[in-house]
C-alpha cells in the first residue's frame, strides 16, 4: 500500500470577502502577515502542481494534515475543495483530512464547524462509535488494507501569535476506545494530527506552537507496536522515532505544500509511505519541487536524532 501525505497548503482566497471580516478579531494579525510576507511565499499554483504530480503517482490513499486555509474563510475552503476535486482527482474515500490551527482560526469558525461542513465527504468513518464516546466527527477512522488511518483534530482557536494545539480529553478517550477495537488493533496505525506528537524544539516553542497534551496522546498510543504519526505545522520535512511500550512510532512531518523556500527541507513537497500486506513500514520518501524545472523529484526524508 502507498500513502501520500501533504500538509499546510495555506490556500488564500479572499475574493468577495468584505474587508471588515479581515480586520476584526484574530484575522487582523493573519491578514497583516499575508500582506507583508505569507502571500509571497505560499503559492496556489505550487499546490496545484503538487496535486497533479501526486495524482500521477497512483497512490492508494492521501493524507492531508491541516492548515489547508489561511483564515478559515468559506471562500478558502471552497478553493481547497476545488483543488481536491479538479487537480488531485481522487474520490473522498481515498482521502483523509484533518484541521489545523489556521482552519479553526477564530472562535466563530470553530463554533460553526466550518471545516467539517466543507469536508464532510472526506470524513466518513468506517467505525460507528458508541453514543457518548466521541463528538464532532473525531476520531475519523478509515480501514484500508493493512492500515487503520485515524484522524484527530488538534487545531483550536487561540490568541494572536499563539498556535498551540490540543487533542482534549474527549478525543483521547475516544481514541482509546478505537485502538481497542479488533479491526484497528490488528492493523498498523496511521495517526493524522496537525501538530506533531513529539516536539523537536524547546519548551517555550512547545507552549506557543506545539501540542500541549502530547504526553497524554503518547500514553494512549503506547501499546502500539508500530505505526506512523503524520503531521504538518512545522513546515519542515522530518522523521523522528518515538518509542512506545510495545515498539516504535515514526513521527513524520510534511513541509508546506505551497511554500517556496531556499531550504531544501522546507521547499514544497509531499511524502510517500509504503506499507506491505503484513503492515510492515517500508520506504519513506518525498517528492520535492524543483523551482527551475517546476517539476517534483524524489528525495529522502531527513531523520532527527
Amino acid at each position: 500500500m502507498r500513502i501520500a501525505h501533504f500538509s499546510d497548503p495555506h490556500v488564500l482566497a479572499l475574493e468577495g470577502v468584505p474587508i471588515w471580516r479581515l480586520v476584526t478579531n484574530k484575522r487582523v494579525t493573519g491578514y497583516a502577515n499575508i500582506l507583508l510576507r505569507r502571500a509571497h511565499q505560499h503559492r496556489l499554483e505550487v499546490v496545484r502542481a503538487l496535486a497533479r504530480d501526486l495524482s500521477d503517482q497512483k497512490v492508494d490513499h492521501v493524507a492531508v494534515t491541516g492548515d489547508v486555509s489561511n483564515l478559515a474563510l468559506e471562500t478558502e475552503f471552497e478553493a481547497v475543495r476545488e483543488l481536491l476535486e479538479d487537480d488531485l482527482r481522487l474520490p473522498p474515500e481515498d482521502v483523509s483530512i484533518v484541521p489545523g490551527n489556521h482552519d479553526r482560526y477564530t472562535r466563530g469558525s470553530h463554533k460553526a464547524r466550518r471545516f467539517e461542513g466543507a469536508f464532510l465527504p472526506y470524513m466518513r468513518s468506517d467505525i460507528a462509535m458508541p453514543q457518548g464516546v466521541a463528538r464532532d466527527h473525531y476520531p475519523v477512522v478509515k480501514l484500508r488494507g493493512p492500515v487503520a488511518i485515524v484522524g484527530l483534530a488538534t487545531g483550536v482557536p487561540r490568541l494572536p501569535f499563539v498556535a498551540a494545539g490540543e487533542v482534549g480529553t474527549v478525543q483521547l478517550r475516544a481514541l482509546e476506545w478505537v485502538l481497542r477495537q479488533p479491526e484497528v488493533a490488528s492493523r498498523t496505525l496511521v495517526l493524522l494530527t496537525h501538530h506533531p506528537i513529539a516536539e523537536p524544539a524547546g519548551a517555550l516553542h512547545a507552549w506557543l506552537e506545539g501540542l500541549r497534551d502530547a504526553d497524554d496522546l503518547r500514553r494512549v498510543i503506547d501499546r502500539c507496536p508500530r505505526g506512523l504519526a503524520l503531521h504538518g505545522h512545522l513546515h519542515r520535512r522530518m522523521l523522528r522515532i518515538v518509542r512506545t511500550g510495545a515498539g516504535e512510532i515514526w513521527s513524520i512531518g510534511a513541509t508546506s505544500a505551497s511554500l517556496v523556500h531556499s531550504a531544501g527541507t522546507r521547499m514544497a513537497a509531499y511524502n510517500v509511505y509504503e506499507i506491505n500486506d503484513a503492515g510492515e513500514i517500508g520506504r519513506v520518501t518525498s517528492r520535492v519541487l524543483d523551482t527551475r524545472s517546476r517539476t517534483f523529484s524524489e528525495a529522502p526524508v531527513p531523520v532527527l536524532r
